[in-house]
């Protein structure tokens, strides 16, 4: 099944990548541009298990066709492990400790296929953070916890429907791959994941609700 979702988007990829798409994405550029600002979860089943990582994104947008910015996302499910250390008294007992995750990412979004209130887009996010196991199930910025590095890629493709010109809502369906230290954290970060987004667009609300204000007049009006 893997596999298949492999071969679907490398393929899908290729297929966007030609001469037309480059002319594409220099009219584009040349465009004004716009804020792009996101919330969103994205989630990964694991033997049963949802789990969720929360993150927010701030970037720019061209004519609502490219999108691309940073962000910062948290792992917020708590997994738990659990080994056998030795006590104080010599005694084998149980250690739990909570695997955590943090990391900067960046990310690019090209629309091809656009309505009124519906889209299509092909997203690639990359990433750059630490992971760690730790007591407790709180994030602790003093913990001393070993950290390992870790490199992440998720390409995949989004959905996104508009329920005001500058509010929305999308999803999107995508592999996580971990590209370094992948077995000192745990496998648990190395799957298909999905994700539901709340899409907020300041600068069409502004435009909306101040259409006389110069800011408006020269870079407005709202536009779906």
């Amino acid at each position: 099944m893997k596999k298949i979702f492999y071969i679907t988007i490398f393929l899908f990829y290729c297929k966007n990548t030609d001469a037309q798409f480059l002319d594409s994405l220099n009219l584009i550029f040349k465009s004004k541009s716009g804020i792009d600002a996101r919330f969103e979860s994205r989630f990964s089943v694991y033997k049963t298990n949802l789990i969720e990582i929360s993150g927010v994104r701030l970037g720019i947008a061209y004519k609502r066709r490219l999108r691309m910015g940073g962000g910062v996302s948290w792992l917020k499910t708590n997994l738990q492990t659990s080994t056998l250390v030795r006590n104080f008294n010599g005694e084998m007992e149980e250690s739990i400790r909570y695997l955590k995750l943090a990391y900067l990412c960046y990310y690019i979004d090209f629309v091809f296929h656009r309505t009124k209130r519906w889209q299509l887009s092909v997203p690639i996010q990359v990433g750059a953070g630490a992971s760690w196991f730790q007591k407790e199930t709180k994030y602790d910025i003093n913990n001393k916890d070993p950290k390992h590095f870790l490199l992440l890629y998720e390409p995949g493709i989004t959905i996104q429907f508009k329920i005001f010109k500058w509010l929305g809502a999308g999803g999107d369906i995508a592999q996580r791959f971990v590209l370094r230290n992948y077995k000192k954290t745990s496998d648990k970060l190395f799957s298909p994941t999905f994700s539901v987004k709340a899409l907020f667009w300041p600068d069409q609300l502004f435009y909306q609700l101040f259409p006389e204000h110069k800011v408006s007049k020269r870079f407005g009006p709202a536009e779906w």
